[in-house]
């Protein structure tokens, strides 16, 4: 089993990132966002983090099939139990051959060291990196949720309404059993 890290960039400085990695002995970034930039923050653009995080012994990764933004792709979604309509459509692409290959690439990436996923929002519970975690803790992997340097992680814990059906995730899925 293997133990991923998730951190949000937010509004740090570089500098705050690569303490924040350092403090956590990350050996890997998997940047999951669908679109690595950000205009008001160019330190995060996916071109730079590839050029400096190297720099500081860090590894960058690009897993654009990971990345959130996700359109609706069934109306039959089997998770009701999420409301937000980008969570759901999210939890629904979670159950493709695309999300499995990408989630074993990343597995594959953290069992060669410590490896952070990393997305925009700084609380992982405002962001599809819960859902990516819940995916993870479900299949028995250890989810880690970085702060800052300073504070120790706070290990994840599984939303109420998933469940692990037949090896998929699914929310509220109650009405299955």
């Amino acid at each position: 089993m293997a133990t991923v890290y998730t951190i949000g960039h937010s509004t740090r400085t570089l500098d705050q990132l690569v303490t924040a990695f350092k403090g956590h002995n990350i050996a890997t970034l998997v940047d999951i966002r669908a679109f690595p930039m950000s205009r008001r923050l160019p330190h995060f653009n996916r071109e730079s983090l590839e050029a400096e995080l190297p720099k500081q012994g860090i590894a960058y990764v690009w897993m654009k099939e990971l990345g959130g933004h996700r359109k609706k792709i069934r109306d039959d979604s089997p998770n009701t139990g999420l409301r937000n309509d980008a969570f759901r459509n999210y939890a629904d692409y979670m159950l493709t051959p695309e999300f499995e290959q990408a989630i074993s690439r990343l597995l594959e990436i953290a069992q060669q060291g410590n490896t952070a996923i990393m997305c925009a929002e700084r609380v992982y519970f405002q962001c599809h990196r819960m859902l990516v975690s819940d995916y993870l803790t479900a299949h028995g992997h250890t989810v880690l949720h970085i702060d800052d340097e300073k504070h120790a992680t706070r290990a994840h814990k599984l939303m109420a309404e998933a469940h692990l059906v037949n090896g998929k995730l699914l929310y509220n899925a109650q009405q299955l059993f």
